[in-house]
């Protein structure tokens, strides 16, 4: 009886089994399976930590991305289907930087990207024209594939789709025609669509060899860490420039808006992506929830129309796209065809907290952003959950999060140039370990772009990290006074403002910067100071040599001076206690404004006196030396060479810089009103002001300026900082800066 027992259970057990196997419950390991994604990481120098690709937290419940799952949910096509899809994208699908890119192309000329020249006959797309234009003016580029580091095809490569009119058509046997392809090494690929209709796979078409992909809508499980770049779609209307600041002009507390998550989109009836859109209506409620979809897309969409569409258009047109977007806390992101949507960067701009509903998405710059600080994450299995949990965050984390979309809008997204540069920002920190920016850097103010790791990878030599750091800057100035003008006499303004400047308790040092055609005179010819004064000639004589590195700097503070600025003493002490405050900003004494001229359609220049004002000159002005490095390196020679031509505007571009970085206006500090006078008065040639050639100059270079950064980046602002008890009724020994009264 319990031989019958025994043998009746090993039955069952083997018959469970039989059908386990043959339902799909069961993996039978293949002694020839490559290893899987997580033991190809560590094979190829994957970096833990260099990814932002697990999501833990507050919605660990809601969020099943920290879990490694060896399928992305794809209900429309077979195990063996996918396998296949996968295996013809790329035969380079196991490539890192340390197997395909060789880093000896970089060692000779840094970082640079060539450009292939465009071919005759060949048509590109405005999208990709853009793409090239930023890179080839980009500090980056070279002309000669010699010096290059990084090649990009002029073969329009970011429409992959056979059904698109931009598809470009034998492009396998273009590029491997191509002298330089080399199999694809050191290559990038941009590309926005790939694949076509049913299946929307991510094959281009070609094989891409050993080049680098920069995709959009690539999924977890073809990109390449450390190697490809997930970039985000974005339209064809997309500016090149400048961009759109965010909308978030103010912090309202609490964060809330009139809707609490939204979407506006197409229903798909069939096909990919269509699971998730049609399961929408669950959970909207015409309230707080609003999320409609339309099925009036495509030429045929009649034909396919179900029962519910004709209520789903009439809801779909109540609302209008623009005012859902503004008002509403949380913006839902789900998958289109593709993984990527445009409906990201909507939400981004708009300062509208991105749900992201997308599984297996790899996310745009998901190498550097930090995407948890500025999104949720959702599952697509798990939609009713996600009105509850959007309701469950706190306002404290609502508002960090919309802040953070803004930094990562202006900072990465809100042009093709920042999303290509971003790119090659990227791809040189992997070229340039040594000095690669930290995480900080990236998802902190000013961004990445505006921190440049090659001048240091010390977050204390920026102005923009003292207060998370705990830190201030140093409590001393190096005052740099550029001479035109040869030393004739000992009653010169320079020799008055060497003293008065000298004199300050924060004076490291003093720096003249000789570019006067005469020589340097003799040691002796200078005054005796207690700080020490350094004399050094300037590089080729031009207005730049002011804004140059040099490294005699000591200071993080510099005082930027004319030769016949006139300053006291007080002046200068006070003026440096203010940029101790504001050490990311240009603070100084004369001001001067912009304003747009309708009737010439130009950006105009003024140096009235008025109740606003939008730079302050760097003739008397204090900033961090940071900026000389930035003006040097980032800013184009192009810029630079027109500065140094009509020797004039060095300092409305530095203006333009720091305004662009910063996002902020300059700081003026209370000056004696006849400076703009005495300065009118000065006979030496050093004074422009009595040029008449000299505004129009100005106003050639605001124009010239504002083409080159996209937009205008100066603010406008009516604050002036005045000591305090400045001209208050009260004794005049109770005044620490009491001496500029008395100006």
């Amino acid at each position: 009886m319990q031989a019958k027992k025994r043998y009746l259970i090993l039955f069952s057990a083997g018959a469970c089994f039989i059908l386990l196997f043959c339902f799909g419950g069961v993996q039978v390991p293949l002694s020839r399976r490559g290893p899987s994604r997580r033991d190809d990481r560590s094979l190829t120098g994957y970096h833990p930590g260099a990814q932002w690709r697990r999501f833990p937290g507050a919605l660990q419940p809601f969020n099943p991305w920290g879990q490694e799952e060896s399928d992305d949910y794809n209900g429309h096509m077979s195990p063996r289907q996918k396998r296949d899809a996968i295996s013809g994208v790329y035969t380079g699908k196991r490539c890192r930087m340390d197997s395909c890119f060789d880093f000896s192309m970089c060692e000779s000329n840094g970082f640079k990207v060539y450009v292939y020249p465009q071919q005759k006959g060949e048509k590109m797309s405005e999208s990709y024209q853009n793409i090239l234009s930023s890179i080839e003016g980009s500090r980056f580029y070279t002309s000669d594939p010699g010096q290059a580091c990084l090649f990009v095809l002029s073969l329009d490569t970011l429409d992959r789709d056979q059904l698109s009119p931009q598809y470009v058509h034998n492009l396998k046997a273009k590029i491997q025609s191509l002298p330089l392809w080399n199999g694809g090494k050191n290559h990038i690929i941009f590309n926005l669509y790939s694949g076509t209709w049913p299946d929307y796979t991510e094959d281009l078409g070609f094989d891409v060899g050993l080049a680098m992909l920069a995709k959009a809508s690539i999924s977890t499980e073809n990109f390449r860490p450390n190697f490809d770049v997930s970039i985000p779609l974005f339209s064809k209307d997309h500016p090149r420039t400048g961009g759109e600041r965010g909308y978030l002009k103010h912090n309202s507390i609490p964060p809330y808006r009139k809707y609490m998550l939204v979407f506006k989109g197409k229903r798909y009836l069939t096909g990919i992506g269509s699971d998730t859109r049609n399961a929408l209506y669950h959970v909207h409620n015409s309230e707080d929830v609003v999320l409609l979809t339309t099925c009036k897309h495509g030429k045929d969409w009649q034909k396919h129309k179900d029962a519910r569409c004709d209520k789903d258009n009439a809801e779909y047109d109540k609302y209008d796209y623009r005012e859902m977007l503004y008002n509403s806390t949380f913006c839902l992101v789900p998958r289109g065809r593709r993984l990527g949507s445009f409906r990201f960067l909507e939400a981004l701009q708009a300062a509208c907290v991105p749900v992201m509903l997308s599984n297996g998405w790899e996310l745009p710059f998901s190498e550097i952003i930090d995407w948890n600080t500025a999104a949720v994450f959702g599952d697509e299995r798990l939609l009713l959950q996600i009105p509850s949990t959007v309701h469950s965050i706190h306002q404290d984390k609502i508002l960090s999060l919309r802040q953070q979309t803004q930094l990562l809008w202006e900072a990465y997204f809100n042009s093709v140039e920042r999303i290509v540069l971003t790119t090659l920002e990227i791809i040189q920190d992997r070229v340039l370990q040594h000095t690669s920016r930290s995480n900080l850097m990236w998802n902190s103010l000013p961004g990445g772009l505006f921190t440049l790791p090659q001048y240091s990878t010390y977050l204390g030599d920026f102005p923009f990290y003292y207060a998370k750091l705990g830190i201030k800057p140093y409590p001393k100035f190096t005052a740099i006074i550029h001479v035109v003008t040869p030393l004739v006499s000992q009653s010169q303004p320079i020799i008055k403002l060497l003293v008065a400047v000298a004199k300050s308790q924060y004076c490291a040092q003093v720096m003249v910067l000789w570019n006067c055609d005469k020589p340097l005179p003799a040691k002796h010819r200078w005054p005796a100071t207690s700080v020490p004064v350094i004399v050094i000639e300037g590089e080729s004589k031009v207005m730049s040599s002011r804004f140059l590195p040099y490294d005699t700097i000591p200071t993080d503070a510099v005082l930027s001076l004319d030769e016949d600025t006139v300053l006291s003493t007080t002046e200068v002490d006070f003026a440096f206690t203010v940029w101790q405050s504001f050490p990311e900003r240009l603070v100084g004494y004369p001001a001067r404004s912009h304003f747009w001229d309708s009737n010439k359609e130009r950006w105009g220049y003024t140096s009235k006196w008025t109740n606003d004002y939008s730079m302050v000159l760097t003739g008397a002005a204090i900033y961090h030396r940071y900026y000389h490095y930035l003006y040097t390196t980032y800013l184009p020679a192009s810029l630079k060479t027109m500065v140094d031509q009509m020797s004039n505007c060095e300092d409305i571009l530095m203006n333009f810089l720091v305004s662009a970085v910063t996002k902020l206006p300059p700081i003026k500090v209370t000056q004696k009103k006849q400076y703009k006078e005495t300065m009118m008065g000065q006979s030496s040639r050093a004074s422009r002001w009595a040029d008449p050639d000299h505004f129009a100059q100005r106003q050639t270079c605001m124009n010239k300026f504002a083409s080159w950064f996209g937009s205008m980046p100066l603010v406008h602002s009516q604050m002036r900082l005045d000591p305090v008890l400045f001209k208050d009724q009260v004794s005049i020994l109770r005044k620490k800066y009491r001496d500029i009264e008395r100006l």
